[in-house]
């Protein structure tokens, strides 16, 4: 059962990752801008005050986000104690590990971006699992990720994690295609992607064909 604080830390984080204020979020959305005010979630009697499906619905359109990107930021920030049923179950001293080049095919992802289904590997994870439940590896394959990172390199992703400007992400598009980029700049419709590889270009894509976008946290090299 979704819990109020659940919606709420959804809304919040859906501000955070457009840059915004809760209340320039609300702006935004085209509704008043004390709508998602820390003030208005409770009433004067303490009672619990919940955002309408109205306003949940502008504040998806107005920002480009999809209802499973907005589930996924229903999980409290940093902690990931529940994963998605059918994913890969909770790890103890490994992690689950999987090939770039296997990682555009169907049935190894849910629709969060986190792993699912079988054909996984497993890796040991360098840092403590139960800090960073639900995370898992990626293996460079070839060279276009050059001279960052070289094939073999392993790369540990942390899906559902806030990304931010200059972080190093994994984007997988609709289409099945997988790349590992450094976000220049995230808008309510695309997002500007560069290169680890100078001789490959910059890319944009619109939100819409974006699958997923998970932070990477930590590389083999």
């Amino acid at each position: 059962m979704l819990s109020h604080e659940q919606i709420w830390g959804a809304i919040d984080r859906l501000a955070e990752r457009h840059e915004l204020t809760p209340s320039g979020l609300a702006r935004r959305a085209g509704l008043d801008p004390t709508s998602f005010n820390k003030s208005k979630r409770l009433s004067a009697d303490g009672r619990l005050r919940w955002p309408s499906t109205e306003s949940i619905a502008k504040v998806l359109d107005a920002t480009g986000a999809s209802m499973e990107q907005f589930l996924t930021f229903m999980r409290p920030a940093g902690s990931f104690s529940s994963l998605p049923e059918g994913a890969f179950p909770r790890q103890g001293s490994s992690i689950p590990l999987l090939g770039f080049a296997q990682a555009g095919a169907g049935g190894f992802f849910d629709d969060g971006g986190f792993p699912a289904g079988q054909g996984w590997d497993v890796v040991e994870f360098p840092a403590a699992p139960s800090q960073k439940a639900g995370v898992y590896a990626l293996e460079v394959q070839g060279e276009s990720m050059m001279p960052l990172y070289r094939d073999g390199d392993v790369l540990i992703v942390e899906p559902g994690a806030q990304v931010r400007r200059n972080d190093r992400v994994v984007v997988k598009t609709r289409e099945g295609e997988v790349m590992a980029k450094v976000l220049l700049r995230q808008s309510p419709r695309s997002i500007e992607l560069m290169s680890l590889n100078p001789e490959h270009p910059n890319r944009t894509i619109e939100l819409s064909d974006v699958d997923w976008i998970a932070r990477i946290i930590w590389a083999s090299q």
